[in-house]
């Protein structure tokens, strides 16, 4: 029985080739599935998911082909190829831009760029915070629909040029007033940079998240939008119940309170520069 087997298996495996495998080759494997799986989870709830399918459709239609020799078809297949990967990258051109933008957002290389270092003066104050959090919520009081956004290193020029131009202070009673019904600023978004507002009625992208709740209306969807291709935070005040969410990161968050708010706030804050300063004087003094 054992000569038989191994003379079985001796027949249909003499030609075929089992390639040695070697602990980096394991190490490999394993990183291209985790970043594989990665992009399918990325595009899983985007229109790329929908192209994606179809792309898979296409291919196995050509694999079928090559299966039961149809060569008319392979062969306009073949010619066709760079056209369909120019096209694919036409098409997944938004998914692309957001994915590298968000590679971009890593903050790897943060200690040793110079560039980075102007930040730091850029990021608001305690006094800031605690506008925003009041104003937000004496706005939901009222149900009284706004739409705020907190820009962090990703500029927003682009989408700054879609609204009116400010340079003002923040605070809670211009915020209040900015939002108010029936004034001309009140419809669309505002930014913050650092402690000012630069502009207001600014018109944001809309996320194309298949997976968002029928309830959320536009301004929700807009923040959502807005932070999947930067990495700002936006908050949202809604004007059917007054609830205060938060979008960061592809990720909305609903109904927060004021403290939720308030610790949102001061985890994008910057304090590292300020936690060093101090450091290095305790240090000189010790």
């Amino acid at each position: 029985m054992v000569d038989w087997m191994r003379s079985f298996f001796d027949n249909y495996t003499q030609d075929m080739y089992f390639p040695s495998i070697q602990v980096m080759d394991v190490v490999e494997i394993l990183i291209i599935t985790v970043i594989v799986y990665e992009i399918m989870l990325w595009i899983k709830n985007t229109k790329a998911w929908m192209l994606l399918r179809g792309i898979i459709m296409l291919a196995l239609f050509i694999l079928l082909a090559w299966i039961f020799r149809m060569h008319t078809i392979l062969f306009l297949a073949a010619q066709t190829i760079n056209v369909l990967a120019i096209a694919a990258v036409v098409v997944f051109q938004p998914e692309l831009r957001r994915a590298l933008e968000k590679l971009g957002e890593r903050n790897l290389f943060s200690n040793i760029n110079p560039f980075d270092k102007n930040r730091e003066n850029e990021r608001f104050s305690d006094a800031t915070a605690e506008s925003i959090v009041t104003a937000c919520y004496e706005m939901g009081s009222v149900c009284t629909g706004a739409l705020i956004v907190v820009e962090q290193a990703i500029r927003l020029n682009e989408y700054e040029m879609t609204g009116i131009e400010l340079d003002c202070k923040v605070s809670s009673q211009v915020l209040i007033n900015i939002f108010e019904h029936n004034t001309p600023l009140h419809d669309g978004a505002i930014i913050i940079r650092g402690d000012r507002i630069t502009s207001a009625t600014c018109y944001l992208p809309l996320s194309d998240n298949m997976s968002i709740s029928k309830e959320l209306g536009t301004r929700h969807r807009a923040a959502l939008g807005m932070s999947e291709v930067c990495d700002a935070l936006v908050i949202v005040v809604s004007e059917e119940t007054g609830m205060v969410s938060v979008a960061m990161s592809g990720r909305l968050t609903r109904g927060i309170s004021r403290e939720e708010l308030r610790q949102r706030l001061s985890q994008i804050q910057y304090r590292k520069s300020e936690q060093k300063r101090l450091t290095i004087r305790k240090g000189w003094r010790r």
